[in-house]
């Protein structure tokens, strides 16, 4: 089934946060201040007790994103003249299928239509308010800007996917691997995320949950997005997306 652009009313990306548990570590790591006390080694140590913590008391970390931030799976990506560190992060979706409130964990996955690719693009450089730092993330401006979510190339029924837990997520940059990481390190699972978002939202058919991107992001390897890179992005079973990218003041 081919992706047509999902960017109507009525359609809205439930966006999973810190899912992926090397990616969550390495990102710390990251962010850490220079003068931060002890050693990187127990940074690590430090958030992976916080990711157990957090799977044991069932509390997955999601937020809202735009439909206008979906494009196809080969247009050229503009980057932003504001974005200072445009990161890439590719994911699996799920796409719903009809409406879900309140449902359980077990039955979940029956309102999943079916799975599709998508690199849900973030400017690290404005994911925390430096003007307001208690309020913390600013993912308006950070993960929102069109055309930062590029799109499918299909949406794989549910019932050809026989584990979405056991599938490989990959990225290229230029063709060098940056991402290369199965579903299965993520922290919660597809059922656990449709379940928790319903638990509080109305899930309606064509909402996209997407489930968070494992580790190898530009952030860790101190490379972001520039002006001609070029990203190829697949899923397991899934097809594979191509995006250049297109600085915006060269349109």
């Amino acid at each position: 089934m081919a992706v047509a652009l999902m960017a109507a009313a009525g359609t809205f990306l439930f966006q999973s946060g810190a899912n992926y548990r090397q990616h969550v570590i390495d990102l710390a790591v990251a962010h850490r201040a220079p003068d931060a006390p002890g050693t990187v080694e127990e940074a690590r140590a430090e958030v992976a007790a916080v990711m157990d913590k957090r799977a044991a008391e069932d509390l997955p970390y999601v937020f809202i994103g735009l439909p206008t931030t979906i494009s196809g799976p080969y247009d050229d990506m503009v980057l932003p003249s504001w974005a200072e560190k445009p990161d890439w992060e590719l994911e699996l979706a799920a796409v719903i299928s009809h409406p879900a409130y309140r449902v359980t964990v077990e039955e979940a996955l029956e309102y999943v239509a079916g799975y599709t690719i998508a690199n849900d693009l973030t400017d690290r450089a404005t994911v925390f308010r430096r003007d307001m730092p208690p309020i913390g993330t600013d993912w308006l401006r950070s993960k929102n800007a069109p055309g930062f979510t590029p799109l499918g190339p299909w949406i794989v029924p549910a019932g050809s996917i026989a584990d979405p837990s056991d599938l490989q997520v990959t990225l290229k940059l230029n063709g060098e691997t940056m991402q290369d990481e199965s579903t299965n390190d993520m922290i919660f699972g597809v059922a656990r995320l449709v379940s928790y978002i319903s638990q509080t939202a109305r899930l309606l058919p064509g909402d996209l949950v997407l489930t968070g991107s494992p580790a190898g992001n530009g952030i860790h390897w101190g490379r972001l997005l520039r002006d001609g890179d070029v990203m190829d992005g697949s899923v397991t079973g899934l097809g594979a997306q191509r995006t250049r990218c297109v600085a915006e003041d060269a349109r």
